[in-house]
């Protein structure tokens, strides 16, 4: 049985907007979320005109669980069943913790960990039943490693990595599985709108852009790989953080993460 539907959460920019193109060229119907309803229309037009697919898009503030009920409410009155879930949202903010707005900080665990595991359950609980599906979550690289100064960001990181190794195990045999994936720095508006396009970190760093991280990340689904960290500069990262002496990884991302004044 062919995969046919995908939902992409996040796909109005960055990693998300190119993972939905990707998936319309390989024949795809999709389900679009993000929260900028005139950008996930412009996107809908372009993949309609250019792969001749169908795709829906719909403006959800997934930090609500409410609207995540509506979403998945929706997708039951139209009968569509996900066979791709990516969870692609995520939110991060760059500061002390001390000195942060604490409800962004909160909304970053409510994006980046309650919705991403919420979606998983409602979706992957269908897959199950039908016996076939894959999820494709977008950690990063942060996830292998504390960040001072993004604090909430790397735990919240630390948690997808964890949760989606978890969950592929515990899938193993039902025809449903779960692939993380791992960027490092990534051409897209989340240093815009995480403030860190200051940083030490990203001026010393290596950069892909997000058509890279796309095309590997779904590469890496499309085969049921566990874990993808996309580029090799950034795999040796996730390895030296591993046996590198927790203090001296510490001071060093400390030194790298600070904002400068």
């Amino acid at each position: 049985m062919a995969l046919t539907t995908a939902l992409v959460t996040g796909a109005s920019s960055g990693i998300g907007y190119e993972i939905s193109k990707l998936l319309a060229e390989q024949g795809h119907d999709l389900v679009l979320v993000a929260r900028r309803g005139d950008r996930l229309r412009q996107l809908q037009t372009y993949l309609q005109q250019e792969f001749n697919t169908s795709v829906k898009v719909m403006s959800i503030d997934l930090t609500s669980l409410q609207e995540i009920d509506r979403l998945y409410a929706t997708l039951q009155q139209e009968n569509i069943p996900v066979d791709i879930l990516v969870n692609n949202a995520g939110v991060g903010n760059w500061g002390a913790f001390t000195a942060g707005d604490p409800e962004a900080q909160l909304n970053e665990i409510r994006l980046n960990v309650v919705a991403l595991t919420y979606l998983s359950k409602l979706f992957t609980t269908d897959m199950v039943q039908r016996g076939l599906g894959k999820v494709l979550n977008i950690a990063s690289v942060s996830g292998f490693m504390p960040g001072p100064y993004m604090a909430v960001y790397h735990a919240s990181k630390a948690y997808v990595l964890a949760f989606s190794e978890a969950l592929n195990v515990e899938l193993k045999g039902t025809g449903v599985s779960v692939t993380v994936s791992c960027p490092g720095p990534t051409a897209s508006e989340f240093h815009q709108q995480a403030g860190t396009t200051g940083s030490l970190f990203l001026k010393l760093l290596p950069m892909m852009n997000s058509t890279q991280v796309a095309r590997i990340s779904l590469g890496a689904m499309n085969k049921r790989k566990m874990v993808i960290v996309p580029g090799t500069f950034n795999w040796l990262m996730t390895q030296s953080s591993r046996i590198t002496p927790r203090a001296i990884l510490l001071f060093i991302l400390k030194r790298l993460m600070k904002p400068v004044h």
